[in-house]
């Protein structure tokens, strides 16, 4: 057994006495470091080189989370390095009493009301009909067919590639990783099926100390047929209700809920990124009992906007920028929302008398001041929902833009235009439709790439 094995192990024996929080587990998957204190204690967490960032609340008796804390913050001040516990609950906050940002919440259930949750959800009810009808099986699998080389195991795999590539965003790491494999004896998994292929996966993991679910990974195939999760989270709660399970969640929903300034502010440019209300209104369809709030916890004397940034730079695998690069280059959705958006203020100024000197004609600039709203528009409605042949339209008629764009630069505007502002302004104007072409060629290759 290696070290990392006999590492895991050991943590696994302190979760299965201690494991409370609700993200407990999902330390033994890989990419975590682990801090040991003492004989019951541990912490395990992820360095984003500038902070450690913890995943929930140290693996230790309720008693001793705040001397673990501190011992752990300690430590990390030793080494230069900030701390930041990302995902804990309110029984962390009572017990430790550090600063503590809501950043979102968490639906709960207790399975054995189930069947009373489906009666009262006429929608629900209809989803799970219209998988039926369709064909899709779900069944519990065995951790036999998740270990390597099994047949199983490579379907499961092919959809998880599958999923990750319809994705708006690159793959994240810390506590949304896609990885159902470790100690998979210790989970729960289920399957969707239409005939042979696999079109959705339902991982779940424990949580010990509650004698919980904690429904972790639910992916479906581009060509699941709708209620297809829902069959799975169906099954997933009728497995729960038949083994005595109390609690079950579907995890965190982030930027929602009561939440501060500061994540409000975060939410407004993550609205770019990712449909957080959608989320909430998916999860909240199966009706769930309660929602718990969820904390960014950091200790005395520690910046919010820090621990903002380095829970951030744990999600995105220790670069943001690279991240931010790697998902624009993914396409479409993200890239074609932001430029929709800068698009806006731009031909808002270019409706503004101030724009005259730019255009040889008024008519010429309210020419473009028409074309760019069009495109505006329909670069929002793409990025709503992708059509290829819109697609096409656009990066079609936002070339013949740039192709303009550089010929009126060149022989109308630099003749007029020296100063550094100037050229700015005309390098924006030129570059903006250039770059914005190929971010759309790319993204029709990759939706092209996944079948449309």
């Amino acid at each position: 057994m290696s070290l990392d094995d006999q590492e895991r192990a050991r943590v696994l024996t302190l979760l299965r006495a201690y494991g409370w929080n609700a993200t407990s587990f999902q330390v033994l998957e890989p990419g975590f470091r682990y801090w040991f204190d003492g004989e019951d204690a541990c912490v395990g967490y992820v360095d984003t080189g500038k902070a450690w960032v913890v995943a929930g609340a140290p693996i230790a008796p309720r008693e001793r989370l705040r001397d673990v804390a501190q011992s752990f913050s300690a430590l990390a001040s030793t080494a230069g390095k900030r701390v930041a516990f990302f995902g804990t609950e309110s029984r962390f906050q009572e017990a430790v009493g550090w600063h503590g940002l809501r950043i979102g919440d968490q639906p709960v259930w207790a399975p054995e009301d189930w069947d009373a949750t489906l009666q009262r959800s006429r929608s629900l009810r209809e989803q799970l009909r219209r998988a039926r009808a369709k064909g899709v099986k779900v069944r519990r699998l065995d951790a036999v067919e998740l270990s390597p080389g099994h047949p199983m195991r490579d379907r499961v795999d092919a959809l998880i590639a599958r999923w990750l590539h319809t994705r708006p965003m690159a793959p994240m790491g810390f506590l949304v990783q896609v990885h159902p494999y470790t100690f998979p004896e210790e989970r729960h998994s289920f399957v969707a099926q239409l005939g042979e292929r696999v079109v959705g996966f339902l991982g779940v993991i424990p949580i010990y100390a509650r004698g919980g679910w904690f429904f972790e990974d639910f992916l479906s195939d581009p060509i699941a047929p709708n209620g297809t999760v829902e069959l799975l989270i169906d099954a997933g709660m009728r497995a729960a209700a038949a083994n005595g399970i109390p609690y079950a969640t579907l995890g965190l929903v982030p930027l929602v809920g009561e939440v501060g300034v500061r994540i409000r502010a975060v939410r407004r440019w993550g609205m770019l990124l990712y449909d957080f209300d959608g989320l909430r209104a998916f999860k909240g369809r199966f009706r769930p009992r309660a929602w718990d709030p969820i904390y960014l916890s950091y200790p005395p004397g520690g910046s919010s906007w820090g621990a903002i940034i380095d829970a951030l730079t744990a999600f995105s695998r220790g670069g943001l920028l690279a991240f931010g690069a790697q998902t624009l280059l993914r396409g479409p959705a993200i890239a074609i929302r932001v430029l929709a958006v800068l698009l806006a203020p731009w031909t808002l100024l270019l409706s503004l008398p101030v724009s005259r000197a730019w255009f040889p004609s008024e008519a010429s600039r309210w020419g473009w001041v028409i074309f760019d709203i069009a495109v505006c528009v329909a670069l929002y409605r793409l990025s709503e929902r992708w059509n290829p042949r819109l697609a096409t339209v656009l990066a079609t008629a936002i070339a013949l833009d740039a192709v303009l764009t550089l010929f009126q630069a060149v022989f109308y505007d630099l003749p007029r235009h020296h100063t550094p502002l100037d050229l700015g302004v005309i390098l924006v104007a030129v570059m903006a439709p250039t770059a914005a072409t190929i971010l759309l060629w790319i993204g029709r290759a990759h939706r092209g790439s996944v079948g449309g």
